[in-house]
């Protein structure tokens, strides 16, 4: 009997091994042996490197004397969290989280509830909980039972090897809101039984479930525009997103990349557009706009494109200029918010060649100043520093530290 073992990290890039599984032991502690040489790589080659004897309980102590116990924010706690073995992605997406207050408001209120059976939700509770209740201001904690849960209800989480941050933060923005709905409609039915008014009526399972505080936070409205060339009758159509995919090019900024999220396509030859007005398929203008900001807008940046002569995913390292300020100008006209005005509040950045290798850290603001967070080591950082993770102005293929996900706060 043989097993294929693929191993998959920023040193050794991408391999096959072909093992009897006598051998599948041996190859495994060598794939996680490198895989904690591929987080200290990055750690070392950071803006701020650290030496190998610096423990997280050192750079704990360096956090706080450095912020100050005067100025460290009140009812405010700093926690790294415990890489376990490729949870890097894990660890960004959560600390990004935590720091987009909304989100973490509802986590903790969620958690002032009666209990729960466990879930992903309730352990995620539990970890923002701890993490808010610490006596200490900076430490680190390791999400473990949160990790454990999250491997036993998706399979795709559930092994070492490197993940993506994007798919994970959608998988768990969808999963809470489905929990949530679920939650919502078992306690409906539990009260209707115990008033003794359930009927069919009111147990309608194909009706659309209300939004949940996720959807409050996140969700925003893209309206698909369509203006038919002949007749000029334009027909639209509404779809919800909790994040915005948007594609990158060289040397240019967030602002032109949404711009080009929204430019004009001319639908003619083969693809045509059927009119309902005309009744037969006609040349038309497609473009989307955004009809509905969200109070927290998520930005994903498509940095990772499929190479055919490859037969690979590779990273697009391009320079993209995120502002701490946004305003998005490319709504629709009625919409319902068009003058919102964002702040950024968090970044998870990908360090690395590619998507199943290399390393994922979060840059965060808390109050008026900034920390990056690489698992279990936090530092402040200036803000300025933020421009080291734009990406690269070369066209040169290298590694690189290059923002992929955003997250922009609205001020009202």
């Amino acid at each position: 009997m043989t097993t294929w073992f693929n191993i998959s990290c920023a040193v050794v890039d991408r391999f096959q091994v072909h093992v009897h599984s006598a051998q599948f032991i041996a190859i495994y502690i060598l794939y996680r042996t490198l895989l904690t040489l591929t987080q200290s790589h990055w750690r070392d080659m950071r803006f701020h490197p650290k030496t190998p004897t610096e423990s997280s309980g050192a750079n704990a102590s360096a956090l706080e004397k450095e912020i100050g116990s005067e100025q460290f924010p009140v009812n405010e706690h700093y926690f790294g969290l415990v890489n376990f073995g490729n949870t890097c992605y894990c660890n960004s997406v959560l600390q990004a989280l935590y720091f987009c207050r909304p989100f973490r408001e509802k986590i903790l209120a969620y958690r002032s509830q009666p209990r729960r059976k466990e879930n992903l939700l309730t352990c995620l509770a539990d970890l923002f909980h701890s993490i808010a209740n610490q006596k200490r201001k900076v430490g680190v904690i390791p999400p473990k039972k949160f990790i454990t849960r999250l491997r036993k209800e998706n399979e795709l989480f559930d092994n070492y090897m490197q993940q993506d941050a994007h798919e994970f933060l959608n998988y768990l923005l969808n999963t809470i809101a489905d929990l949530l709905q679920e939650e919502r409609k078992q306690d409906k039915t539990n009260g209707r039984l115990a008033n003794g008014t359930l009927d069919s009526q009111n147990n309608n399972s194909n009706a659309t479930p209300a939004p949940t505080w996720v959807h409050e936070i996140f969700q925003g409205t893209l309206t698909n525009e369509t203006r038919c060339l002949t007749c000029e009758t334009i027909s639209s159509k509404d779809e919800d997103f909790l994040d915005l995919s948007v594609d990158v090019e060289q040397n240019t900024s967030i602002t032109h990349c949404l711009r080009g999220f929204s430019n004009t396509e001319t639908l003619c030859s083969e693809y045509k557009y059927y009119c309902e007005e005309c009744r037969s398929k006609q040349e038309a203008h497609k473009r989307m706009r955004v009809k509905k900001l969200p109070m927290i807008l998520a930005l994903h940046l498509k940095r990772f494109k499929y190479m055919e002569q490859l037969q690979r995913y590779t990273k697009l390292s391009y320079r993209v200029v995120f502002p701490l300020e946004l305003r998005l100008f490319n709504t629709s006209g009625d919409a319902t918010n068009p003058e919102r005005l964002y702040d950024l509040v968090a970044v998870v950045v990908h360090c690395g060649s590619g998507p199943n290798r290399g390393h994922y850290i979060a840059i965060v603001k808390s109050h008026d100043f900034w920390l990056l967070f690489d698992d279990d080591i936090v530092e402040k950082i200036d803000a300025q520093a933020i421009e080291e993770f734009y990406g690269l102005t070369s066209e040169i293929s290298k590694n690189s530290e290059s923002g992929y996900i955003l997250f922009y706060q609205s001020r009202d």
